[in-house]
Formats: structure tokens, sequence, C-alpha cells
């Protein structure tokens, strides 16, 4: 393998990094604000067209921001390339990093909200890029970017486009943070999301307590059967994490409607699942209930190409000190599992290594960025 240490190339520049870094953590975008979403998609198309990439702007539907895609090639002429899976969205408010998680510097850690998930990691990408070219060289295979404006729920937009993208892919590698300590992923458990409404029948609840049937207390038997389905040695899990009902303490509830979290290890568990789900039936025969929803994320598993994929990106990160390990089944989703589950070799998890994700102490480790960004640099050359 070639050495990793070549005099006066350039180097990766950790300020500059930072610089951008930074200034892509204070354009804040959650998911469902698609006005903060699209000037976050402004920066990207920026800086991918100074790049010099082919940028596609794809506007979002049913009120999500807009879909970047940023090529180096001619879309209709490329043989199977590299899609490269980022997203641009984030779970916190507008506020936040002038509040709970402001965005400051303190020794190794670079904080504020989606920093980590997945700011960083993102604009590594298009610096892995830019530093390939500095170096005056050119990736072996054709690349495509894509930036997703609502992966923080499923990307149920942008969807579409990930799988005809990774149909004409040979490689799909994933910005998405690293996990436990710098691991990257190499499979993921399917999610899936489910309401249920259960209509019954009002009453007084002092004096007609009798003629009432209560919407809640179906949902609270359906909620314990439900939970109780989770299995960890196999892998499933259930989680009712939203909860509506009713209209005063003083009236037995007609309506009441819960969210449900399920996650899978195996496409057959999936299956299974979901229809246990969606084909629940009332205790009390003067309720009715309402199953929708299903699998938004299939899972995806390690397989051949999966581990080759791996082992390539371990042997390069090896030539700079980077002891590259995955970790074997991650419960998070994201939209890797579109590719994973279509069989296309995809490496996850590849972004920046740091902590709190979801949180109001997210932050990355700067310390990170230069080796996480050779990796990268090497998976573009050397990819064919």
């Amino acid at each position: 393998m070639p050495s990793d240490a070549i005099p006066n190339e350039p180097q990766i520049d950790t300020e500059e990094m930072l610089r951008n870094i930074t200034e892509w953590v204070e354009i804040e975008s959650p998911t469902k604000d698609a006005v903060a979403v699209n000037r976050m998609a402004d920066r990207v198309v920026t800086d991918c067209e100074d790049l010099g990439l082919a940028v596609e702007r794809i506007p979002g539907e049913k009120g999500w921001g807009d879909l970047v895609v940023a090529r180096d090639h001619d879309a209709e002429d490329a043989q199977p390339g590299i899609l490269v899976l980022t997203h641009i969205d984030t779970v916190h408010p507008i506020g936040t990093k002038d509040g709970d998680n402001q965005v400051r510097r303190e020794g190794d850690k670079l904080y504020g909200p989606g920093s980590y998930d997945m700011k960083a990691g993102a604009y590594m990408t298009l610096y892995a890029y830019r530093h390939l070219k500095r170096l005056g060289k050119e990736p072996h295979l054709p690349v495509t970017f894509m930036f997703m404006s609502e992966e923080e729920v499923g990307s149920p937009f942008s969807r579409k486009h990930i799988e005809a993208e990774a149909a004409k892919a040979k490689y799909v590698l994933v910005a998405e943070p690293a996990r436990d300590g710098g691991r990257v992923v190499v499979a993921r458990k399917g999610v899936a999301d489910f309401v249920m409404r259960a209509t019954g029948r009002p009453a007084h609840a002092g004096s007609m307590h009798q003629d009432g049937r209560s919407a809640i207390k179906e949902i609270a038997r359906q909620i314990l059967e439900i939970e109780d389905m989770t299995d960890y040695e196999r892998g499933v899990t259930f989680n009712a994490g939203m909860i509506t009902g009713g209209t005063g303490i003083n009236v037995v509830p007609r309506e009441c409607e819960v969210h449900i979290d399920m996650r899978v290890t195996t496409p057959e568990d999936g299956e299974e699942f979901t229809q246990i789900i969606l084909n629940r039936t009332s205790h009390d025969p003067d309720v009715e209930i309402e199953v929708t929803g299903g699998l938004n994320r299939p899972p995806y598993q390690m397989n051949d190409g999966v581990k080759a994929l791996f082992e390539f990106a371990r042997e390069a990160c090896a030539e700079h000190d980077l002891d590259l390990q995955y970790t074997p089944l991650t419960g998070g989703g994201s939209d890797g599992n579109y590719s994973g589950a279509m069989g296309v070799p995809t490496l996850d998890g590849m972004g920046v290594d740091g902590a709190g994700a979801h949180t109001l102490d997210e932050y990355i480790l700067i310390s990170s960025l230069v080796p996480r960004t050779k990796m990268w640099i090497k998976m573009f050359e050397r990819l064919e």
C-alpha cells in the first residue's frame, strides 16, 4: 500500500475545516422549518458550486426543505460510482445555538446543535473531495453527493431519490457520525412508526360513568401488551413515545391516540411484527381502534460486500495510524438503511467522532477531523 507520508504535499487545514463547520452549524436548520433548512441548502449549493460540482436542487414536497444533489460527472453517461449520503437538517429548534448549546470551542470539543449529527460529517465529505483535488488527484469513480432535508424524520420526501441514486451506485458511503469512539456502522435495525387511535363513548365521569367507554383505558391496555412484545435477544423493541387523549378530567374520554416506535433486526421480523401491530383488535367491543403506519426504514445487515468495503477502509486508515473498527449493529436508522437494504455495499458512520446526538450537550472531537478526512480522501481516490 502507498505510504501516507508524502513530502511537500498540501496538508489538511484543521482551522479551515473548523471555520466552515462552525458556519454550517450556525445556520440552524430544524427539520420541520423548511425556510431554515433551505437557508442551509443555499450554503451547501454555494460550497458545491465552488468545487466545480454540477448541482441539482430538487424542491421539497409536502412542506419539506429542498434536496441538494451534486455530481462531479454527467449523470447520463456515468459508470456506477460512489454515492455519498448526508443530511443538513437537525432535531434542534431555532435559537439553540445561542441558548442551550451555544456554538463554542472548548479544548478538543466544538459544541453546537447538529455539529455531531451531522453537519461536521457532511462538510467533511466536501473538504475531502476538495483536498484530493489540491493533491492533483481525481477519484477513480464518479462521485455523487446527496444532502437530505428531512432525514431526522425518515426522509419521506428524499427516499425515492436516494433509492434511485443507490440503484446506480457501486458503493454508498454515509457521513453519519461515528459510534462508540470512532467506529463505523455496518448494519442498522429497521425502523417502523405506527399510530393507534381509539374511539370510545363519552360520558359524565361522575353521574353517568357506567355509560362511558374509555378510549384511554383501551390504549393503556394496548400499550402494555405491545411493549411486552419487546425481545432484546431477538433485537425487537417497541416504544410508546407519544400519547394524547381526553377532553376533561370529568369526562370519560372518547378519543385517544398513541405513537409507537418499533425496531427490528431482520426483514422477516419487520414483516411479522408489522402485521401483528396493524391487526390489533380492541379489548372492549364498544371501543374501536385503528392502526396505521409501517416500516419507514428497512433493516440492513452486514454481507460480503459490506465486509469487503469495511476492510478496504480499514487498510487505508491503518496507513495513517487510525485503527478503524465497526459496531456490529445499531438501533438508530439512517439513509444508509435504504441503500443497504437494496444490497448496495454501504459503509455508514463515516462522519466525525464526538457525542451527544439529539441532546443539548452535542459536540465533535476536533482531533478526529484529520484522520477521518484522510479516510474519505483515500476512499475517493482508491475505490474502483
